[in-house]
């Protein structure tokens, strides 16, 4: 039934539109929504060069540009390949690797519109190495004939007998030849369904009505009849359309879809207010009569909602969510979920719930029922309406935060879709509250520890002080728990009331608190054990983790216990010193404070830690006196300092120390020149005076030494000179004090003596201490000096002032810029005075000469100081100048050459490199007048240009012009025809130079290759009269040149430089000719009307159309016209290049040209006719042209919206008249294809033998 034509006066067809209600959809036209989409995903591809810095379309002029400049490049490279014998397949491979580098680099570049594919550079690619292939090999290729088919494709036009270019297309594919068509329908009988798409609709919350379609074809109702069942009561209710509701409906539906008919097929909208199965029961048209109608049925349901308790509760992390949403609708119901943590969707889900007892049906199986059965007769519907369901949510909430449970869609068993989470495209808006939602909030469970204190590593303090227990809360998130207070239940043991192990006792007290994360804990005030045992906070109870217990602990005060004894000396039998041993009592490590004073003077505090509670105290003082040695305070790690019980503790000692001596530097150690001695300072301690001893070793010898009497403490030890290099070492060995007694000792101090004294020289360059160089630059003199740097040269030019130089290196340079000679004075290193070389003392330096210009003298130079004049020479003829140079070649040679016959701004410089001491100059003589030669600057291989040396030379020369003798009339053509008569052609010649002047001509005809010279000379003027008889050519065409010209300064011009612009041409012709390729004189309007000419081209054709005179020229034999509009086409006269105006050939060819036909259908308008089944219909067909006609018509489906029309059958007709009527009783598209008359044709399209066609007879 959908594939049966609609009338045009019927209805259109409604468009579906959504219900009032904001939020209900039909399962069949759910779209997805924007929220289904992925989030922050993009496909764009930034360029690689970002678009801030050059934005795309400037990106692809670049690369148009060096694409362009790819192909001027391969062009070069393609016209050196064909004038040079080059390689072709290296050329071949390089641009095959240029392409592929470009078109698969390309897309790595991201320009925009330039981001083509693999497959796509591939393609690209495979196109250029063809191309390559065909231009580096020279593969001919047919590009002229290709390039004239394209330009057909975009400019094809001929002239026209009208003499202007038309479009043959224009012509020959005239639509207005074919016009009209007639189409015929078939008319179906009428009918009536309701909601035709079977669609779901239901009512509810904001959804107040709906509009039920129902579908008319072919008829006008005058009433409807509807039967209703309502779900609840179930009873039946017959609803009655009357006549003036339905043009209400028909109005209504027309104004919907922009139409102003109200009549015809379409879509009525019934507007439905109950639930309930609606059933199309009678409809009846304008005749009383019942209309066929469709068994369809629609029902109408309560739309589905969800409600839930909205309220916040508290929760904690890893509770159960443990709700439930209240879900109403028809069921089976598909509830879709969403579940929101801290503002993020975490996920979305897909239930579906129903009752225990399942006896829903489908739609589908809904209409069956009611079809089947009596309408008088209860039907059981009960599953159609609304149940009140329970959805449970139970998950686990694994994380601190807000969660959101929230119902985004319901869907019930007949599609009816309430989606929450967007607003319907409808002006209405969903109510308020009607969304449903659960919200928690779920708390971190609080977590405590003792930070930095357990049984292993008590808390220590002072007795008497206290200490806060370090709980630590931990809360995990970042919601105000933070802020909230947390109740810590903790117990306490004393410590002398803990068991054995070390744990609480039945008696241990317990403790509560609330506090703050962050906030410190309760103090401690007894020692003992504390231990938390429990955390929690307004909704949840935490956990407690290890360490969970604190000992807390008073240490003893520190306290010192002292025991001492004399350390005497075995030689002198008197105390040197004292050994003090400390025993202490406290907490690691432990300090004490002590003083030192000797001799009832100033008193000096000393404080020494011990990690140990026993220690050992050493004094041995070097100087002699009486020592107290008193103890004051200690410390430990808990307690601050403690002195010490009056009176503090004190040692006395009387000491006399024993001799001592030693280096005051840590490291003593000293550098020294050959021949000079070395000091040391050393400190003495004991009895004055002291003897001390002291070996000086060397190698393997060991020169003992002793000095007496020394009464200072401090006392400078001086070696004696030391004559040989290397180290030495200075050891002490023993000391003696005032009573005799002998100490040994073992300090040693090295010396490090030169072995030789610094030296200095100038080295060899080339074998030799001298050197050429170029005047003015700098030179670098090479040293060689020995030592430790830095050295310090001293050197003189002879007969100069001394000058210093530092040195860094061994071998270095010294630096000078004149010519002379330069002698070394002295040098000095880092630490010693050296010597000079004798005999590589000194060094010379020399300039190198410039370079110098000389011009060879000869015969033809005269010299005037610095201007030489060369002898006068004729244009063209070549002459030189021979220079000879002086210096170090290459030379380089720069000189310009004026002219100042040519303006004087004009100047030619160029430059002259010579390898050899004699070279020549080209002097230019290709342009005459005075030449002057100026050489302005000259370098060598050594020395650049410096105008302080080089003055420059100056060379004058006259060149006298080339004569030139040309025709006045240069490239003129002198013709007649060979029946005409003419006496001779007077051909004026004019001469440049000067006189007198002597010329020789050429006259050659174009079958011959000899010609013939004809010489004439003493011709006095510029201007002379050439006579030439042309009564004795043949025919043909003649060519006159002329070939060598002379004038009085003997200079001559011959060969092409004459003859290439002192042409002229005598032409002897006979009468051209024209004929037509074809017998035929008549044509039809389209055609080609062609000729063949004969003759010299180019021809001129005279002719008439419509009586108007016109010419045309054909540069070819070839004479063609396209016939544009009917007429007669008449070829009168024809002359071509050889011949005259006055040598004209006269013809007189006739060609008619015939209008094409036409027909109209119609009128030549679309015509459309609705008949019954059995009816017929006339169709009228009109021609014009030359009886009689032969036409052509088809008969094709009607066509349809997306789909095309297909011929059906094809007739053919003649017609002796200018009109032919038809009749036809069949549907379908009748339009003419073709037509002729008697003389022409057109066809709209290949009517004869088509596939699938019925010929009729």
């Amino acid at each position: 039934m959908n594939g049966t034509p609609r009338l045009r006066s019927a209805f259109p067809s409604t468009p579906r539109k959504s219900s009032n209600g904001p939020a209900v959809q039909s399962e069949q036209h759910t779209k997805p929504r924007n929220s289904d989409l992925p989030t922050g995903v993009t496909t764009d591809r930034q360029p690689l060069i970002p678009s801030e810095i050059l934005d795309p379309p400037t990106q692809r002029l670049y690369v148009v540009t060096f694409y362009l400049a790819l192909v001027a490049w391969k062009s070069f490279d393609y016209l050196s390949l064909v004038t040079n014998e080059v390689d072709s397949l290296w050329f071949f491979m390089k641009w095959s690797a240029i392409d592929g580098l470009f078109l698969f680099g390309l897309p790595g570049l991201r320009v925009p519109w330039l981001e083509w594919s693999p497959s796509a550079s591939t393609i690209l690619f495979l196109a250029h190495a063809i191309l390559d292939a065909i231009l580096m090999f020279r593969i001919p290729m047919p590009f002229g004939t290709w390039a004239l088919a394209a330009t057909k494709v975009f400019w094809d036009r001929e002239l026209a007998v009208s003499e202007r270019r038309v479009k043959p297309a224009s012509i020959l594919q005239n639509s207005s030849l074919i016009l009209g068509k007639q189409i015929v329908h078939i008319l179906p009988e009428g009918f009536a369904i309701l909601n035709p798409e079977e669609s779901s609709y239901c009512i509810g919350g904001a959804i107040i009505d709906v509009e039920l379609p129902i579908h008319v074809n072919q008829t006008t109702l005058s009433s409807i009849e509807l039967l209703h069942y309502d779900l609840e009561s179930n009873v039946y209710q017959p609803i009655v359309i009357s006549k003036k509701e339905i043009r209400k409906m028909k109005k209504l539906s027309a104004k919907s879809n922009g139409q102003k008919s109200s009549t015809g097929p379409g879509i009525l909208q019934y507007t439905a207010r109950k639930p309930g199965l609606y059933k199309l029961q009678k409809a009846l048209d304008e005749s009383s009569l019942e209309v066929q109608k469709s068994s369809s049925d629609t029902l109408v349901v309560q739309c589905p909602w969800a409600s839930a308790e909205v309220k916040e509760e508290h929760r904690c992390k890893g509770a159960l969510s443990d709700f439930a949403f209240s879900i109403h609708g028809t069921p089976p119901l598909k509830i879709r979920v969403s579940k929101t943590v801290n503002k993020e969707l975490q996920g979305t889900s897909i239930l579906s719930i129903q009752p225990d007892t399942r006896f829903a049906l489908d739609q589908h199986e809904a209409s069956n029922v009611v079809t089947l059965s009596n309408p008088s007769t209860s039907i059981d519907l009960t599953w159609a309406r609304v149940h009140h369901l329970s959805l449970p949510i139970n998950e686990t909430l694994g994380s601190g935060g807000y969660w959101i449970y929230t119902v985004d869609e319901i869907q019930d068993s007949l599609g009816n879709t309430v989606n929450y989470s967007f607003s319907d495209k409808t002006n209405s808006k969903p109510r308020q509250g009607l969304r449903a939602a659960q919200k928690f909030e779920v708390h971190e469970r609080p977590k405590a520890l003792l930070d930095g204190c357990s049984p292993q590593h008590p808390i220590r303090a002072p007795a008497g002080k206290y200490e806060n227990l370090p709980i630590k809360i931990m809360t995990g998130t970042s919601l105000p728990e933070k802020s909230q207070k947390h109740s810590v239940n903790y117990v306490y043991t004393a410590q002398e009331h803990l068991t054995p192990d070390g744990e609480h006792n039945r008696d241990a007290i317990v403790h509560s608190i609330l506090m703050k994360s962050g906030q410190k804990g309760p103090l401690m005030v007894s020692p003992g054990l504390y231990s938390i045992t429990s955390i929690s906070t307004d909704y949840c109870l935490g956990e407690i983790l290890e360490p969970a217990s604190c000992l807390f602990l008073n240490p003893p005060i520190p306290q010192l216990t002292l025991s001492a004894e004399n350390i005497t000396d075995s030689c002198a039998g008197r105390s040197v010193g004292l050994t003090v041993d400390l025993e202490m009592v406290g907490t690691p490590p432990l300090e004490v404070v002590y003083t030192v004073r000797r001799d009832g003077g100033k008193s000096e505090t000393v404080k020494e830690e011990f990690d140990r509670l026993r220690a050992q105290l050493t004094f041995l003082p070097e100087t002699a006196g009486s020592y107290t040695y008193e103890f004051l305070k200690i410390q430990d790690r808990v307690y601050d300092y403690q002195l010490l019980k009056p009176p503090a503790p004190q040692l006395h000692q009387n000491v006399r120390p024993r001799a001592y001596a030693r280096f005051r530097d840590i490291y003593p150690r000293r550098k020294a020149c050959i021949e000079e001695s070395a000091s040391f300072e050393l400190r003495l301690s004991g009895e004055a005076p002291w003897a001390l001893e002291y070996e000086l070793v060397h190698g393997a010898r060991k020169v003992p030494h002793i000095v007496k009497d020394i009464n200072e403490e401090y006392f400078t030890l001086r070696t004696e000179k030391l004559l040989e290099g290397g180290e030495y070492s200075l050891s002490l060995k023993g000391i003696t004090d005032s009573a005799g007694c002998k100490v040994f000792l073992d300090d040693e101090a090295k010396i490090d003596v030169r072995r030789q004294r610094p030296k200095a020289a100038f080295a060899e360059i080339e074998g030799r201490r001298s050197l050429h160089t170029l005047q003015g630059k700098k030179v670098r003199l090479p040293l060689r000096l020995s030592g430790e740097g830095p050295w310090k040269v001293t050197y003189r030019a002879i007969s100069g002032t001394e000058l210093i130089a530092s040195v860094d290196k061994n071998n270095d340079h010294l630096e000078v810029f004149s010519e002379n000679t330069f002698e070394l004075l002295h040098v000095e290193d880092q630490s010693c005075p050296g010597t000079i070389e004798e005999h590589a003392s000194r060094f010379e330096v020399q300039w190198i000469r410039r370079p110098a210009l000389q011009i060879v003298d000869s015969a033809t130079i005269e010299q005037r100081g610095l201007l030489y004049v060369k002898s006068p020479v004729c244009e063209g003829e070549p002459d030189a100048v021979d220079l000879r140079l002086v210096g170090t070649p290459p030379y380089r040679l720069k000189y310009d050459n004026k002219f100042p016959d040519r303006g004087s701004n004009y100047q030619n410089i160029k430059e002259l490199v010579a390898s050899a001491g004699v070279t020549s100059v080209r002097l230019d003589t290709s342009h005459a007048g005075t030449h002057e030669y100026r050489f302005s600057s000259l370098a060598d291989n050594l020395y650049d240009h410096d105008h302080r040396y080089f003055k420059g030379v100056m060379i004058k020369q006259t060149v006298f012009q080339r004569p030139n003798a040309k025709f006045e009339n240069a490239g003129k053509s002198y013709s007649y025809c060979k029946e005409g008569e003419g006496g001779e052609e007077v051909i004026p010649i004019t001469f440049s130079g000067k006189a007198p002047f002597a010329i020789e001509i050429a006259i050659r005809h174009h079958a011959t290759t000899n010609p013939e010279i004809l010489r004439l000379s003493d011709i006095p003027s510029n201007r002379y009269l050439f006579h030439i008889p042309h009564g004795t050519l043949g025919i043909g065409t003649h060519s006159v040149s002329i070939r060598k010209v002379r004038d009085g300064n003997d200079c001559r011009s011959e060969n092409e430089l004459v003859a290439a612009f002192s042409s002229i041409f005598v032409n002897v012709a006979q009468l051209p000719s024209i004929s037509p390729l074809e017998s035929r004189s008549d044509y039809c309007v389209g055609d080609r009307i062609s000729y063949t000419l004969s003759g010299t081209p180019p021809f001129t054709v005279s002719y008439t159309f419509r009586d108007i005179g016109r010419k045309a020229l054909s540069h070819n034999t070839h004479f063609q016209r396209l016939a544009e509009t009917p007429g007669d086409f008449v070829i009168t006269g024809l002359n071509d290049k050889a011949s005259s105006d006055n040598c004209v050939a006269n013809v007189n060819i006739k060609k008619t040209i015939h209008e094409l036909p036409s027909v109209r259908i119609s009128k030549g308008k679309v015509k459309e006719v609705d008949i019954h089944e059995g009816g017929v219909v006339e169709i009228l067909f009109e021609f014009t042209g030359s009886s009689p006609f032969e036409f052509t018509y088809t008969r094709s489906t009607n066509a349809t919206p997306g789909k095309k029309s297909i011929v059906i059958e094809t007739r053919y007709e003649t017609s002796n008249e200018h009109t032919k009527t038809v009749r036809v009783s069949d549907e379908g598209t009748y339009e003419v294809v073709s037509i002729r008359d008697r003389y022409c044709g057109f066809s709209s399209q290949a009517a004869q033998g088509r596939s699938g066609q019925k010929l009729l007879t």
